[in-house]
């Protein structure tokens, strides 16, 4: 449970910008929301489908899936592969560029 909740902290320090230097995404306007699962969730097995909401802004068009900070090439709405212990899955709004967004959401989930 520790280690989920230390993922968290940085992922939440790294998404204000904390060691960022000249990089800033694009705010506009879009929201996202991760549906399922839940934050703090328990899965069984080495893969969870991640059900989100879009709100798209004005450049929105697809999200990415980060999973402990790695980016999930072809990621079609299900993480496969995930190993026992403390995980962070992160989905960003982005556009036509496959640039991120300000829009993000994310959750830690614990894979037994």
């Amino acid at each position: 449970m520790f280690r989920v909740v230390l993922v968290s902290l940085l992922t939440g320090l790294l998404s204000l910008g904390v060691g960022l230097v000249g990089w800033a995404a694009d705010n506009d306007g879009s929201k996202i929301a991760i549906v399922s699962p839940s934050h703090g969730a328990v899965i069984k097995g080495d893969s969870v489908e991640v059900r989100y909401k879009l709100s798209k802004g004005v450049q929105a068009t697809h999200v990415h899936c980060y999973v402990d900070g790695e980016y999930q090439r072809g990621f079609k709405g299900v993480v496969k592969g995930l190993t026992p212990g403390a995980h962070e899955i992160k989905i960003v709004a982005a556009n036509h560029d496959h640039e991120g967004l300000v829009a993000e959401a994310t959750v830690a989930i614990e894979v037994e």
